[in-house]
């Protein structure tokens, strides 16, 4: 007997039907709006846009060596466009603003580079001499991109003090990356480590936790006013199922999948007759980049 397999449902093309009600967005960087820090065709056009209609939004991404004022410098001369550094949103600054919610007033061992670490101006961070006192009494120890600061010594004062009460946060899991030097490790290996030596697991901000969403719905809905901003009224625009889509999802958002990054056609289409694409995997709509979902955006309002 010949076994039939239903056809899986494909994913609506539909956009401007699924942003219907969106007050707010939120927009990948990498593979949503540049490639390679480069904009990808439609980007500028787009903030541009948003920006004439006064549209609340925000860019995440996991980078996390800068401070956001630096990475907007960045962007700007990329894009050729003034971009604000309130609109962006990075792995280390939704660390930073996930301490000063649950970590308020509490000392601090942050291990990041120096510029990165100013997202933490106004709270209370220890040097790493500082934070081997024994009387030091952590609040949290976060982990980030600190290159030679994530040193032995400086790896065994976090383990002390989170085996001493203090909380662990990471801002990704990244194994490793592509330097100028070639293949280079990253922080995310030395967490696994820490997390292996304590028996427990990090905090991860970065995508595709919901810190980092949360950290981008709070500034939304303060800058939306009133009717106070809901979850569903705000929608992702990203190019991954898994940190994009199904982040998006867990946290209650609305989620867009573009075409122009890391999933294209024929993946998506794996994806969907695979079962990959399902649940909250599943996007919402599906575009073929940014330009034709910020266009649906607009017409839908």
């Amino acid at each position: 007997m010949t076994r039939c397999h239903a056809r899986a449902e494909p994913v609506s093309t539909d956009v401007r039907a699924a942003l219907v009600g969106v007050r707010a967005l939120i927009l990948d960087a990498d593979g949503v709006l540049m490639y390679a820090g480069r904009p990808l065709p439609g980007a500028v056009q787009a903030l541009q846009q948003l920006e004439r209609a006064s549209f609340p939004y925000r860019v995440v991404t996991n980078y996390s060596s800068a401070h956001r004022r630096t990475l907007a410098a960045g962007v700007s001369r990329s894009f050729g466009i003034p971009v604000d550094p309130r609109r962006l949103i990075t792995a280390a600054s939704a660390a930073a603003a996930h301490t000063a919610r649950h970590h308020r007033g509490e000392p601090l061992f942050v291990l990041a580079s120096a510029d990165a670490l100013r997202e933490w101006d106004g709270q209370r961070t220890l040097s790493a001499d500082e934070a081997d006192r024994p009387d030091a009494r952590l609040g949290a120890v976060v982990i980030g991109d600190a290159g030679d600061d994530l040193s032995f010594r400086n790896l065994n004062i976090a383990f002390r003090a989170v085996r001493s009460g203090a909380a662990l946060v990471a801002m990704h899991r990244n194994a490793w990356w592509v330097t100028a030097r070639g293949v280079t490790l990253d922080a995310g290996a030395l967490v696994v480590g820490l997390e292996y030596a304590l028996d427990r697991k990090a905090v991860v901000t970065g995508k595709p936790s919901r810190v980092v969403f949360r950290a981008a719905t709070d500034e939304l809905t303060e800058e939306a006013g009133r009717p106070r901003l809901r979850l569903g009224d705000i929608a992702m625009v990203g190019d991954d199922l898994r940190a994009d889509v199904a982040g998006a999802h867990r946290a209650g958002l609305r989620g867009v999948l573009v075409l122009s990054g890391k999933t294209d056609a024929i993946s998506l289409a794996a994806a969907v007759d695979s079962g990959t694409a399902r649940g909250g995997a599943r996007p919402d709509a599906v575009a073929t980049d940014v330009g034709s979902v910020i266009e649906a955006l607009l017409s839908a309002r």
